[in-house]
């Protein structure tokens, strides 16, 4: 079965409209990911100070959540507490000090790497001799070189490097979902 037929029989259980707004939704949320990618490629460092800055307004927002909720209860417990404090404290630190939201994204980046290294290595070790256990060899390859660049470039390139990683992430999620809306043109709903 070829990959147009693959994605025919997902995509076969839409109804028209249904598939319509996902064919829309894929192309424009699609070139959004594909332009910010770009964006991120050209500027890295621009890309890892907005990362860093998301994640210290999110982990701040659930931080004043977990103070509201901490106040509203009733058995007002002393670990609902520390969770508040600690949210609002880690959020307020990544915020005011943005380089070490930086260097947080990047050793999550790092962590995540070095799992799919390890997750690669064990299922090209499961499909050996089958045909394609040699990708996964190399994807694992790949994501081990990565994790190991990141590791041997703390902190000093850190700034760049989460900016280029996440540009390129959203770039090659930008060409897939692309990818996707323009395929499912052949499809009918």
């Amino acid at each position: 079965m070829n990959t147009h037929s693959n994605l025919t029989v997902s995509l076969s259980g839409f109804d028209g409209a249904a598939l319509k707004k996902f064919r829309k939704f894929s192309l424009f949320i699609g070139g959004f990911f594909l332009l910010l990618g770009l964006l991120g490629i050209i500027l890295p460092s621009v890309l890892s100070l907005v990362a860093s800055a998301f994640l210290g307004w999110m982990l701040l927002t659930g931080g004043f959540l977990s103070l509201y909720f901490a106040f509203l209860a009733k058995w007002r417990s002393a670990w609902a507490w520390v969770k508040a404090i600690l949210l609002t404290f880690t959020g307020s630190l990544i915020l005011f000090n943005p380089v070490a939201g930086i260097l947080a994204v990047a050793l999550l980046i790092t962590l995540y790497l070095l799992m799919d290294a390890v997750g690669n290595f064990t299922l090209a070790q499961a499909l050996y001799p089958h045909k394609g256990w040699g990708w996964m060899a190399a994807n694992g390859v790949l994501s081990l070189g990565l994790a190991l660049i990141m590791v041997f470039a703390l902190p000093v390139a850190t700034v760049v490097l989460v900016g280029l990683y996440l540009g390129i992430s959203l770039l090659f999620d930008g060409i897939a979902l692309i990818m996707l809306g323009l395929a499912s043109r052949h499809i009918e709903g």
